[in-house]
């Protein structure tokens, strides 16, 4: 078990910005994830400090553009809802007023079609007579998946679904 633990290595600062150059080229990255994996390796307060600053000065690191490729991931590939969305760009302690103009920039046609797509899909699996259940599931899952209670009714109405 103890072999298993991670090993921090102190790193020199040039190798650390190497390091976190790749890390932060790899993907797109939050300037917390950044922080937390300079941490983790064993660096101090003022160094990863220094390094976030360095980082977003050569522009490895944009917390817009990581937030803009969160949401297009979040919800085309996962089919997401604004919700979910949300609270996984809290979690990266995106500010809230880009939290809110990265949302609006999902289409309101395209958030409803999948809101409709999503409830279609589901509602093949859902095996319950009853029809106040049967809606109470579909919006269930649906608010899991993290799409608003009122779109939600309105799509269902308006497409007679449950």
């Amino acid at each position: 078990m103890e072999e298993q633990k991670k090993q921090i290595i102190k790193l020199s600062r040039n190798a650390a910005l190497a390091k976190a150059e790749h890390y932060c080229a790899y993907q797109e990255r939050s300037q917390q994830e950044a922080r937390d994996k300079l941490y983790e390796w064993g660096l101090w307060k003022d160094d990863v400090e220094e390094l976030i600053s360095e980082l977003i000065q050569t522009n490895f690191l944009n917390e817009e553009r990581f937030a803009m490729a969160y949401v297009s991931g979040k919800f085309k590939i996962k089919k997401w809802g604004k919700v979910k969305i949300k609270q996984g760009l809290k979690i990266k302690r995106v500010p809230d007023k880009m939290i809110a103009n990265v949302l609006k920039t999902i289409d309101a046609d395209e958030y409803l079609k999948t809101i409709l797509v999503l409830a279609e899909k589901k509602i093949g699996s859902i095996h319950e007579k009853d029809a106040y259940k049967r809606r109470y599931k579909l919006t269930t899952y649906l608010i899991g998946r993290g799409f608003e209670n009122d779109l939600i009714a309105d799509v269902l109405k308006s497409n007679d679904l449950a």
